[in-house]
């Protein structure tokens, strides 16, 4: 397995469905060898044994095998980025860079898992959402386009620009944005959204070239390991699983939580497509976290439909973090956690917030995570009068997260486009109610959760109201909503990733001739 992310080096949805699927798959006792871009200090953990400096640890009682025609201590996994000079230096230890926090986290987790060993590639790799910039106009184009699409006539998305529902339009021409995000004038809209270059990627750093080095760094610390198949998580490995796969004559499953689409709309990079649509169709199958994520591999990257399988996200249920005494206010919370940038819709949670303190006053709205639009936000709050009442916290890890959760009366997660959305599955395990975007793979398996366009501010306010207002709806939402999650949860998704599995490498073994 190829990840990008795992607890507790995680930004986003990534790593903790990464680390929802693993420890699922332990249960099923699939054996699992997962390869991460993260050094972990050797003593980060007594039952773990460094295997190579800073490259490898593995669980001193994996029942994987170790490879072939090594010894584990000799065992040498990294390649160097440029050639090693004639006389190389003794290797060092790998910098304990970890917090306290960091080391005791990671030390519980690994302890968790039987079946399951972690191979951490050494190097600096930064995190997919370091940060993820897009031009206003863009933002504007994909809002317009979506709402053209509900049946919105223009004069009605004019009103609405007009009285502010695209902030960040504030000062430039309303009129010319919309209409250059209109189909019926797409001929212009080029020149009046800006060209976008091949270089204008959504995330900070050299990416693609940190994708290059980890697909080296991973076709070596696998090779000779026995193993049946290759999951590929997201983008930034897929050139790895494919080089590993051709090597190795091994199944390739891409498994796509997000696509190029979701994260920069109509304008997406050209490399990071090109990547995203070689892996998905040099893979033997595809899994998809919806049946919106799989539209969108079919409808925009010319996938066969017949070789994406459809498995949602699942959420662990914990009773005993679940049962986190909330702190006790006058004041009413509504909660916003996730990603603070375009693709989660944060000015949106901002907007509607204005609209319901106009007609309550004892709410606070709580913005939990970190972001690119995150500084955007503040100053949004701020210029719109509510700044006092609405809360920043920062990213938040750990039993900070059960805390949040315990205090919220209410969360809402207004993506622009969520491939699929983990945090509401969280949010409804705390016996919190959700209020959800319709543009989310989420709302495809959740009946007991409000749902709303996430452009439609005065819906999402009055949705809000009505939760906050009337206990009777807050108490049906919760009690069905933990019925409902019940069956959502991160073993059926193993049990259909085993499914997945079987189905690849029967379609990868050589069929009989007669």
């Amino acid at each position: 397995m190829l990840g990008w992310e795992f607890p507790p080096f995680i930004t986003g949805g990534l790593g903790t469905a990464c680390y929802g699927l693993t420890k699922a798959l332990d249960r099923q006792n699939v054996d699992v060898t997962f390869v991460l871009p993260k050094t972990v200090p050797a003593d980060s953990a007594s039952h773990v044994r460094l295997v190579s400096p800073g490259a490898i640890l593995e669980r001193a009682n994996s029942r994987i095998p170790a490879p072939v025609g090594t010894t584990p201590p000799a065992a040498k996994v990294a390649v160097p980025v440029k050639p090693a000079p004639a006389q190389p230096a003794a290797p060092q230890a790998p910098k304990p860079d970890m917090t306290v926090e960091e080391r005791e986290s990671w030390s519980r987790i690994v302890s968790e898992f039987s079946t399951t060993r972690f191979i951490e590639i050494p190097g600096e790799y930064q995190s997919v959402y370091a940060s993820s910039e897009s031009t206003a106009p863009s933002r504007v184009a994909e809002t317009v386009r979506r709402m053209r699409e509900s049946g919105w006539s223009i004069e009605r998305i004019r009103t609405l620009a007009k009285a502010g529902a695209f902030p960040e339009l504030v000062g430039d021409p309303i009129d010319r944005a919309i209409e250059s995000a209109l189909p019926e004038t797409a001929g212009r809209a080029k020149e009046a959204v800006g060209a976008r270059g091949a270089d204008a990627a959504d995330y900070s750093g050299d990416l693609l070239g940190m994708a290059e080095r980890y697909a080296r760094f991973a076709v070596d610390a696998t090779r000779g390991m026995q193993f049946d198949v290759i999951h590929a998580h997201d983008w930034l490995t897929y050139p790895a699983g494919l080089a590993i796969a051709k090597l190795t004559g091994k199944p390739l499953i891409v498994h796509v939580h997000s696509t190029e689409f979701d994260r920069s709309g109509e304008h997406p990079n050209q490399q990071v497509y090109n990547i995203e649509r070689r892996g998905m169709h040099g893979a033997t199958r595809a899994i998809a976290v919806s049946m919106l994520t799989k539209n969108v591999c079919v409808n925009r990257y010319g996938v066969n439909a017949s070789k994406i399988d459809v498995v949602y996200n699942g959420v662990d249920l914990d009773p005993a973090g679940a049962g986190v005494q909330p702190i006790h206010s006058k004041d009413k919370i509504v909660l916003y956690f996730g990603r603070i940038t375009m693709q989660k819709g944060p000015e949106y949670f901002i907007q509607a917030a204005k609209r319901v303190l106009e007609y309550m006053d004892d709410v606070k709205f709580v913005v939990a995570g970190s972001g690119d639009q995150a500084a955007r936000m503040i100053e949004m709050a701020a210029q719109m009068g509510i700044g006092h009442k609405v809360l920043f916290t920062g990213f938040l890890r750990g039993r900070d997260i059960s805390r949040v959760f315990a205090m919220a009366d209410l969360y809402v997660m207004p993506s622009v486009s969520e491939p699929f959305g983990i945090a509401p599955l969280e949010a409804m395990s705390h016996n919190v109610p959700a209020l959800i975007s319709k543009s989310s793979g989420v709302s495809e398996v959740l009946m007991h959760a409000l749902k709303v366009d996430f452009w439609d501010i005065e819906d999402m306010a009055d949705k809000i109201i009505a939760v906050l207002r009337y206990p009777p709806l807050s108490r049906q939402l919760v009690e069905h909503g933990a019925f409902e999650i019940r069956g959502i949860n991160w073993d059926g998704a193993a049990i259909r990733t085993a499914r997945v599995y079987e189905r690849a490498i029967a379609a990868a073994s050589p069929r009989p001739s007669y």
